[in-house]
């Protein structure tokens, strides 16, 4: 029976909460024209995955004033009110609680992106392991930043879509370890 499967047990939930220190959390836009690419990462962030006997949901909470591309100017731009308008919106949030496993270490997920005070769904498929009797978690996918409100692009050189990439490394708060259940 694989990691991922369904499976009954007599335990009612297990909650794997992200270690921050052992994840990452990142983002990359096209600009000028698709000719560089802005790569970004938050430094602040934390996040759960929960199983229950019915049903499984996902939570990440991110700063979004931890932004950090490595260009203070950029930064400062990116968190006024033009991009993730931090002072009225200071956290970025996806919440899921569409999560089924989808097979050969696999999950799908459906949720929600709040970001600016603007929400969007969103759905991707992660990878997910166990090691050392913690999960690894890792997935990419696509968002539109213009469907977030931030549609600031001088002459076009901004391009969508924006990519995630998150790789979370997850501990079990009951501290059992182990695999899915």
């Amino acid at each position: 029976m694989g990691v991922l499967s369904e499976q009954k047990t007599t335990r009612a939930t297990r909650r794997w909460v992200v270690d921050p220190a052992r994840s990452t959390l990142e983002f990359r836009v096209r600009n000028y024209w698709g000719l560089t690419t802005v790569v970004g990462h938050f430094t602040r962030f934390d996040g759960a995955y929960t199983v229950g006997t019915d049903e499984r949901a996902v939570e990440l909470t991110v700063d979004a004033g931890s932004l950090d591309t490595g260009n203070r100017r950029r930064d400062e731009h990116l968190r006024s009110s033009t991009f993730f308008d931090v002072e009225s919106h200071p956290h970025v949030r996806f919440t899921a609680n569409d999560v089924t496993g989808a097979g050969n270490g696999t999950l799908r997920v459906r949720g929600e992106l709040d970001v600016a005070g603007r929400k969007v769904p969103l759905s991707f498929d992660a990878a997910v392991r166990v090691r050392d009797g913690e999960l690894e978690a890792e997935t990419t996918t696509l968002v539109d930043h213009r469907l977030l409100g931030m549609t600031f692009s001088p002459l076009g050189a901004v391009r969508s879509p924006s990519t995630l990439h998150v790789k979370a490394r997850l501990t079990s708060s009951d501290g059992a370890g182990g695999g899915l259940r």
